[in-house]
């Protein structure tokens, strides 16, 4: 059994008060142990989010299926991911945190065997959808046994742990993927879950306990909410197909995507209107009333939309413009993951000196001037050391943006609702992350054609601009000025060049609206309470 130690209350009113007067439960493991063991789940999990990305063509071409079945891998994998991430806090009032945590580790993994093994598309699908109901868990089951194992003064450098997790394992999941895949077989990115889910496994039981406060109650097994699961799973399985297949399908031009989005709309705002009327929610939607725990919810889902986009955008610049492989383009991103393992542990440690307004503030600032910084590099003539430094830059200010808010989050919380905050939070760090992947990639393609449109008006025949260059690159090709097959030749390479400085002017452009979204998240990280450093669940906030 955990031990556990007393603290003497505090003259407080309130909720304050009550907070004071409880038992502090210590657990009875070392918090940095019980941290790196629920991180390496967590860690295993948030990999597979996109280690698969590189591997699609090779699944697709060994499966006998298109590149457009092939997308379904990452699809069916998000779908069920997005459904399961805010359901922890009910299962664990079910069948207790630690025990949900263990079941999650045991699916994901078993699932993870599967898929390597599995013999067509639609058994991968189907093993990809097993993979990810057992991965929702982990995350945000991990960031509340880091929450409730620390004192509320360590707590940020426990969440810096976190972070680089949910942070670092994105960014290398593409450049892991590409090397497996290229020296060994894509089912090898699903088998290398198996050794690590069965360490993380044996870790959790032995080290890990629920504190009292979480009693399992399987009666609530049978009064679940099916009706808030129905209309999450209508809602999140409406926006992950709408958002992945939109572009593709020119958006809202097809049938087929208005009738997802009208599923996401419809099963949105009927899980809102039912959850806030049902006895017992899946998901405690009342926690929103919390000013702190609103806002934090918004700008996390921001902050994971830059993160995701980011990580897209830069190594897809690198493949389609600069010619780099998906391995040699995710290696430009291994110095960003260098700079967030040192500067994660400082974020974590100035959370307990620093309010995490004053810290998120600064966070998006710095966001603001790199995505400025992105702009002018995004270049043609970027080079390997640029595309490493820019990363880099991009790095630095993630963690004080992602540590603060999470844990401002908890601020003026019941310490009794911790897995529904970190569901939630999670949840909405993911929901972010899918959002803004799908806009700005939309976004690119749509600036790209108005560049491309605007050069184009400018290579008319009577333009003395256009008519020398054209007469130039028919020199260099060898050709005479009047000669059919090199005038052919030289029309084509100045369009590839229109072609590829249009692309490159869009990627510029996503950045600069990047950057004024930066400025709202500045504007908007000022709404936050000024709490005090260190502040855990159930304080009250400097207002």
């Amino acid at each position: 059994m955990s031990a556990a130690s007393s603290t003497s209350p505090a003259p407080a009113t309130g909720a304050g008060a009550q907070t004071a007067t409880q038992t502090r439960w210590v657990p009875r493991t070392n918090p940095w142990l019980i941290a790196a063991t629920v991180a390496l789940a967590a860690f295993m999990e948030v990999l597979d989010t996109s280690i698969a990305n590189v591997a699609l063509p090779h699944i697709s071409g060994s499966l006998g299926a298109s590149t457009d079945q092939g997308t379904w891998v990452l699809t069916s994998y998000l779908v069920s991911n997005a459904i399961v991430l805010p359901l922890g806090a009910w299962a664990s009032s079910v069948m207790g945190r630690k025990n949900f945590f263990l079941f999650c580790i045991v699916i994901f993994t078993i699932s993870s065997f599967l898929c390597g093994a599995a013999p067509t598309l639609p058994m991968l699908l189907l093993f990809r959808v097993l993979q990810g109901a057992g991965g929702g868990g982990l995350q945000p089951m991990a960031q509340a046994i880091m929450a409730d194992s620390f004192e509320p003064h360590k707590r940020g450098q426990a969440f810096a742990l976190y972070g680089l997790v949910a942070v670092l394992a994105p960014s290398i999941g593409p450049t892991l993927g590409g090397w497996i895949t290229d020296n060994f077989s894509w089912r090898w990115i699903f088998f290398i879950n198996i050794p690590v889910g069965l360490l993380a496994f044996i870790l959790v039981t032995r080290l890990v306990d629920d504190p009292p406060w979480i009693k399992p109650d399987r009666k609530r097994l049978f009064n679940m909410d099916f009706l808030g699961l129905a209309f999450l799973s209508i809602a999140m399985g409406g926006m992950q197909i709408m958002l992945d297949k939109g572009e593709e399908n020119d958006w809202f031009a097809s049938d087929f995507i208005r009738f997802f989005a009208f599923l996401f709309v419809g099963g949105m705002v009927a899980l809102v209107l039912w959850e806030l009327h049902t006895d017992k929610p899946i998901i405690n939607l009342r926690l929103f009333r919390y000013k702190n725990f609103a806002i934090c919810c918004f700008l996390m889902m921001l902050v994971g939309g830059v993160l995701n986009a980011n990580t897209v955008l830069q190594p897809q610049f690198m493949q389609a413009l600069l010619g780099y492989t998906a391995t040699t383009a995710g290696m430009a991103l291994t110095a960003g993951g260098i700079a967030l393992v040192i500067m994660m542990p400082l974020a974590g440690w100035a959370t307990g000196k620093i309010s995490a307004r004053t810290l998120a503030v600064c966070g998006f600032i710095l966001f603001t001037f790199t995505f400025r910084y992105a702009a002018q590099v995004t270049t043609l003539q970027m080079s390997f050391s640029q595309a490493s430094w820019l990363r880099v830059i991009q790095m630095l200010p993630l963690p004080f943006c992602f540590i603060s808010i999470t844990n401002a989050a908890y601020v003026d919380l019941p310490k009794e609702e911790s897995n529904q905050v970190a569901g939630l939070i999670n949840f909405a760090r993911n929901i972010g992350g899918s959002i803004l992947i799908a806009l700005t990639n939309a976004q690119v393609t749509s600036r790209s054609m108005w560049h491309q449109q605007h050069l184009q008006s400018a290579m008319q025949p009577g333009m003395l601009g256009y008519q020398s260059h054209l007469n130039a690159l028919q020199g260099f090709l060898g050709g005479s000025a009047g000669s059919a097959n090199s005038a052919g030749l030289a029309l084509g390479s100045l369009y590839n060049q229109l072609n590829q400085q249009a692309a490159m002017q869009g990627y510029q452009d996503v950045y600069i609206e990047l950057s004024w979204m930066s400025v709202g998240l500045v504007l908007l990280a000022f709404l936050l309470s000024k709490n005090r450093p260190g502040q855990g669940p159930g304080a009250e906030a400097m207002h």
